[in-house]
């Protein structure tokens, strides 16, 4: 990257660890289609490297409020979808994969907006956790089946599990890739050049998560997750070519 690239990517590390410290989930919608553009090679890698230990202070912060059975279940499809993961990051186009998690999680915010409140099983954490497990093994992005699974649970639940689950994802997802190869020493570093921002960043979020919750926080998932379909649906080039 260059001078300038490293700034923005930087400066936008620090945001996106403050929204993701505050609502549970985002980071990954800000900096993967950054670094899609001044960096692809980082990708995967270095978005997940970034996101152990943003999610392990969140999970750690917030501990008390855990929802460990969710925690147990959503892990469990992860599992299987991370290694369904890989495999569509090595055999699927990139576009025909974006165009599939945007159409699916605008289709699941659409629906969410319609539903009446509900109280998650264990159906659908294991759904979450496998779609989780997809497209952030693949992508790097994996917030949105967990934010909407939980859109209806008080912010620090959704917090704290949703970190956890990151984590564990994470570990995972980093394992397959350095299995595959598909991890390296550029990916590694630029991580580690980009930690101070991010702590920058989660440690301003504690400040301000105590104003998020209920309908608020609902509203904010929902529209995390429509606008993370609308990135995915974008052509090719769209960011490159807007002034």
């Amino acid at each position: 990257m260059t001078p300038a690239a490293a700034i923005l990517v930087g400066t936008a590390v620090a945001a996106a660890a403050f929204v993701q410290g505050t609502l549970g989930v985002g980071f990954a919608l800000v900096i993967a289609p950054l670094l899609g553009i001044v960096a692809p090679a980082l990708l995967p890698g270095a978005l997940l490297l970034l996101m152990l230990p943003l999610n392990a202070w969140v999970a750690y912060r917030e501990r008390s409020a855990l929802d460990w059975p969710g925690v147990r279940q959503i892990t469990f499809g992860r599992v299987a979808g991370g290694i369904l993961g890989l495999v569509v990051l090595v055999t699927l186009p990139d576009r025909g994969l974006q165009l599939f998690v945007g159409v699916a999680t605008i289709a699941a915010a659409l629906a969410s907006l319609l539903a009446p409140d509900f109280s998650p099983g264990r159906r659908a954490y294991l759904a979450a956790g496998a779609a989780t497990g997809v497209t952030e093994t693949a992508t790097g992005i994996g917030g949105p089946p967990l934010a909407l699974v939980y859109q209806h649970r008080p912010a620090a639940v959704l917090r704290a599990t949703v970190a956890l689950c990151f984590l564990v994802g994470e570990v995972l997802s980093l394992l397959l890739l350095l299995a595959a190869g598909r991890l390296d020493g550029p990916q590694v570093r630029a991580a580690v050049l980009l930690a101070p921002p991010l702590a920058l960043g989660v440690i301003a979020s504690g400040f301000a998560g105590s104003l998020v919750d209920g309908p608020v926080l609902r509203r904010l998932i929902l529209a995390f997750a429509i606008v993370s379909g609308i990135v995915c649906l974008m052509p090719p080039g769209f960011l490159r070519s807007t002034p």
